[in-house]
């Protein structure tokens, strides 16, 4: 029995900044003092404030230590661990008040979440099954297999109202229902852990934090559908997430919780895992199974559907990761419980991988119906040195940008939908006033265009033709006229498009042209970015009055374009300085270097 818990993040974020070279520094000095049989280090998922990783928690007292160092821990382990004080200057400040240390739950960043799918990351060892054992884990798989029918588990899952979070909201226990209706002598049930959209890591911490979840859902599915074998499509860029999920096949069939007769029963089911190479497009129901078959990730034409015939043309199911990181939790807690979190139509929680310009990145989850300002500015802390919010992006290269006037909708599946956005699978980018509306549009679109699979002509060839009005227009050649014929084209693309790539591929060119229609205008007609962005609508000059002269703007081009005049403004020693627009890269170096503020950009 330990008299303390050390939780060190071993997600990717903390695990790019060296936590776990922490923990194994936590060992050496518990150990060299002594201590290693009283304090037990363990290394856990992702605790969801990533901004202010590496982080470890002590508990009993629950002391949250962000932005830890490798240095810092010898004082770690000899005040706090061995002395019993405090190191209060490591504190997420936050959950300091005065002489107390408040509880991490009612900081504003966790407050007001609620975690289900995220509930095991950053308090188990993901890589232990017993940690998972020992918070009610399989006890809804064994639930399942002893007290209910197969029928009795799809209804749970259709009062629950669970519906999927990869991004089409498709409701789980009606996708279940198609295929169990469907006889054959084999069925599949897949997992969908290709997370593909940019800024989006929502998938990646439930596999690196609580692994056994997903397999726990999987093995329920499998039950309730008359499966015996299931696939988890995963990224092969996520090494820490492949690692833990083969640990945690590998346990789990040491266990007898995969494979035969399992708890018994009689019901046999078995995972492996399959590596998907990066293709955007294999986030589709369709181009994923062909790629789990061994061939190129395109999408097939439906109908059929996957419930009558999917991987290998027999009926199979597909859920994301987040999806069955719920499932355990309804099985256990009922579908009421569920049911009783979030709107009328979208029930439960969502989780959102926060990015962008916001103070607060990382990972929150929500009941749904809140509002985007609730995250943004409560959850998130707001935006960075006293910028002003624009907008946000929900769902990634397939949604839209969310204007400052719809703040405070309640986000959910159909409230995004009516204005313009969606929910996808959880990235929320947050932007500021020194972004360009215009060129975030072409950035989701540039995604796009690279990730298309090619098969269809609307998605190909219409993308690309596209992204070069939207060129031509950050380039300052387009027109009013091409304003038109763009949204014009985006509406053929979403209605003729094979898959969903292409028919949501053009959602943040339409979402930006209806709420930042008037950039779009300030860039064909007056031949400006007003965001100072786009650089070749931008031209570099000096104040004259205010350049002292000091010629290091001169010294740092790279190109050669700044001479001296010969004007000395008054209260100046020395001749300022002026730029050849013809010659100005626009690198911005100039501004860079000059301390006096005396060159602009416009």
């Amino acid at each position: 029995m330990y008299r303390s818990n050390v939780l060190v993040c071993g997600g990717t974020g903390c695990t790019s900044s060296h936590s776990l070279l922490i923990a194994e520094k936590l060992k050496e000095e518990l150990k060299e003092k002594g201590l290693d049989k009283e304090v037990n280090v363990i290394t856990t998922g992702c605790f969801g404030l990533c901004a202010l990783g590496p982080i470890m928690v002590v508990y009993p007292e629950g002391s949250f230590y962000s932005m830890v160092k490798i240095e810092d821990v010898p004082e770690i382990v000899e005040e706090h661990l061995n002395k019993g004080r405090i190191v209060t200057r490591l504190l997420y400040q936050e959950t300091v008040e005065e002489d107390t240390i408040k509880s991490l739950n009612k900081t504003a960043f966790y407050e007001k979440q609620e975690r289900v799918a995220l509930r095991n990351c950053g308090l188990i060892d993901p890589e232990k099954i017993d940690d998972y054992i020992a918070n009610d884990g399989y006890a809804a798989l064994g639930k399942v297999l002893t007290e209910m029918t197969p029928e009795e588990v799809i209804q749970t899952m259709l009062d629950s109202g669970l519906r999927g979070r990869g991004g089409a909201g498709f409701p789980t226990g009606l996708k279940w229902k198609f295929a169990a209706g469907n006889d054959a002598d084999q069925k599949y049930v897949c997992c969908n852990a290709d997370e593909g959209d940019p800024g989006a890591f929502m998938d990646r911490s439930v596999l690196e934090g609580d692994p056994h979840v997903v397999l726990e859902a999987m093995a329920i599915a499998g039950y309730a559908i008359g499966a015996s074998q299931g696939y988890i499509y995963v990224r092969a860029e996520y090494p820490i997430a492949v690692k833990r999920l083969q640990i945690a096949i590998d346990q789990a069939h040491e266990y007898g919780l995969l494979g035969e007769d399992i708890f018994g029963t009689g019901f046999n089911f078995d995972i492996k895992l399959r590596l998907g190479a990066g293709a955007f497009v294999c986030g589709e129901e369709t181009a994923l199974m062909t790629s789990i078959e061994g061939r190129r990730g395109e999408p097939r034409p439906r109908p059929p559907f996957p419930a009558v015939k999917g991987l290998y043309k027999k009926p199979t199911i597909l859920n994301n990761v987040e999806t069955y990181a719920n499932i355990p939790q309804i099985i256990l807690k009922g579908a009421d419980w569920f049911a009783s979190m979030g709107t009328e139509k979208s029930k439960g929680t969502k989780v959102f991988a926060l990015g962008g310009k916001i103070n607060h990145t990382g990972l929150v989850e929500v009941p749904m119906g809140t509002t985007l300002r609730t995250i943004v500015e409560e959850i998130g802390g707001g935006i960075p040195n006293g910028k002003k919010f624009k907008a946000a992006q929900t769902g990634g290269p397939s949604g839209g940008c969310i204007p400052v006037e719809h703040l405070d909708v309640p986000i959910d599946y159909d409230n995004l939908l009516a204005i313009g956005s969606m929910m996808g699978s959880g990235g929320l980018i947050v932007m500021d006033e020194d972004n360009c509306m215009v060129d975030i549009a072409k950035f989701f679109l540039e995604f796009t265009v690279d990730e298309s699979c090619g098969k269809c002509t609307p998605c190909r060839i219409g993308t690309k033709r596209l992204l070069e009005m939207l060129n031509m227009i950050t380039d300052g050649k387009g027109t009013l006229e091409m304003l038109d014929e763009m949204e014009e084209l985006c509406n053929y693309i979403k209605a003729n498009s094979l898959c969903g790539l292409g028919q949501t591929a053009p959602n943040p060119v339409l979402s930006t042209l209806k709420y930042f229609k008037d950039e779009y205008i300030a860039h064909v007609v007056d031949h400006k970015c007003p965001a100072g962005v786009c650089k070749n609508l931008l031209e570099y000059s000096i104040i004259k009055d205010k350049c002292y002269g000091c010629g290091m703007c001169a010294k740092k081009c790279p190109v050669g374009a700044i001479s001296v005049t010969g004007y000395t403004a008054p209260g100046k020693k020395k001749p300022a300085y002026e730029i050849d627009p013809n010659k100005c890269a626009k690198c911005g170096v100039c501004i860079d270097t000059c301390k006096f503020k005396a060159i602009i950009k416009g």
